[in-house]
């Protein structure tokens, strides 16, 4: 049973991830889609509600996509490089699984979010070219859900590991 709870935890994860993934790509579409004009490194463009919209719900979705990974993972704390050094490969793993988590939420995040500021339906924004922030958002979520499934798994097995002393 225990087993099929960790698969259904990763299939949400997964499931998640994708759907932010998505969301992201289908709003750098709609930004496409606006009334823009274009003079070399310089644009001018109207925000696009569709697009403010989207990214909000990318967001979201990979915020909470994170959130679940990390509460249901657990927490694989190391304190030192030589506690480190000791640990399981499986924590190892789990613990630089949990890292790149962290990183690749933290830029794709802030990805997303300056996509979705710059469509704010309160300002037209006039300057240096800035396109696909929310593409990269969007792709970042899919590799997000690959380490946050990476990174469950690994935790899961390196707590089972030192519950039943070293036989996973």
């Amino acid at each position: 049973m225990v087993k099929i709870g960790g698969v259904l935890v990763c299939l949400l994860i997964v499931a998640m991830d994708v759907v932010a993934g998505i969301l992201g790509i289908q709003a750098d579409i709609a930004q496409n889609k606006v009334k823009h004009l274009r003079l070399w490194i310089f644009e001018c463009r109207d925000p696009s509600q569709d697009a403010f919209k989207l990214g909000l719900a990318a967001a979201g979705v990979l915020g909470l996509a994170h959130v679940i990974a990390n509460l249901l993972g657990g927490c694989m704390c190391i304190c030192s490089q030589e506690e480190l050094q000791r640990a399981s490969p499986n924590r190892q793993l789990s613990v630089a699984c949990f890292l790149f988590t962290w990183i690749i939420l933290a830029v794709g995040l802030s990805m997303l979010v300056i996509g979705t500021m710059s469509n704010n339906k309160s300002r037209a924004s006039c300057g240096f070219t800035h396109h696909h922030f929310f593409s990269i958002g969007g792709v970042l979520c899919f590799v997000h859900g690959l380490f946050c499934v990476a990174y469950y798994v690994s935790a899961t097995a390196a707590v089972s590991e030192e519950k039943h002393g070293g036989h996973a």
